[in-house]
Parts: C-alpha cells; structure tokens; sequence
C-alpha cells in the first residue's frame, strides 16, 4: 500500500467526520432541520388560519355587500314611489288650481254678462224715456202735461230696471 496523498485526503476527512460525529453536531443539524420543519409547519397553520379569517371576512363582507344592494334598490323603490306620489299630486293640484281659475273666469263673464244687460236696459230705457218725453211734450202742452209727464217719467224707470 502506497501511502500517496488520496490516502492522506481520505483518512482526513474520515477523521473529520468522526470528530464531528463525536462533538453532536449531527443532532444540532437535526435539531435545527426540525426546528425549522416546525416553524414551517407552524407558518402553514398560520397561513390556514389567516385564509379561513380571510374567507370569512370575505363571507361577511360579501353578505354586507348584499344587504346594503337590497338597502339601495329599497331606497330607490320608495324614491320613486315618493316622485309618483309628488307627481299625482302636483297633477291634482294643478287640475284644481286650472278648475278654479276657471270657475272664476266663468264667473266673471257671467257677471260681466249681467251687467252689460242692465246697461243696455238702462240705456234702452234712458232712450225710450227721452223718446216718449219728446213725443209727450210736442203733444201735450201746459203745466198739467209737465207734471203727468214727470210722474210717467219715475214710473217707468222703475218698470224697466
């Protein structure tokens, strides 16, 4: 046997491997690999954990989501009921407000109406008095005539109106 250096190389690193073997350092490699298979295992627990709290946060959200949708589209519902109901109303009130301004046009024609029939009466009266004074008073003279005539005169305004 040629002692050459792979020889050497070899008896070494045998040694090497002893001396690390006889100081631990197999089991503080072992105990380190399973401490951080550990913290991984715990990592991944964690992970778990935070996805479930997530999905239930996203549950929770999404029902919100949900109920503040149907909260809106309630609110836009009775929005809209409320314009209809504005709408008829101000509908109503304008058909009542159109009714009575016409009433009181009406009104107003009709009185107007009366009141050129009095007068046209009481100038149609007016005139026929002056008609009939001047025939009575080319027909008949004197103090007598004067006076049957006033009297007529009164009379007859007051029959006409």
């Amino acid at each position: 046997m040629s002692l050459d250096a792979e020889f050497f190389v070899a008896l070494g690193f045998v040694l090497f491997v002893c001396l690390l073997g006889y100081l631990g350092v197999h089991r503080q490699l072992l105990a380190a690999l399973d401490g951080r298979s550990t913290s991984i295992a715990n990592e991944l627990a964690e992970a778990k954990r935070l996805r479930e709290e997530a999905a239930a946060v996203l549950a929770s959200y999404e029902k919100k989501r949900t109920e503040v949708e149907s909260e809106a589209n309630a609110i836009i519902a009775k929005a809209k009921a409320d314009a209809e109901a504005l709408m008829r109303d101000a509908t109503n009130r304008m058909i009542d407000f159109v009714d009575r301004h016409t009433k009181q046009a009406e009104e107003k024609i009709s009185m107007a109406e009366s009141q050129a029939r009095s007068e046209v009466r009481a100038a149609a009266a007016d005139a026929a008095i002056k008609a009939v004074e001047i025939i009575l008073h080319d027909k008949v003279q004197g103090p007598l005539a004067n006076e049957l005539i006033m009297k007529d005169i009164g009379s007859l305004k007051s029959r006409l109106n």
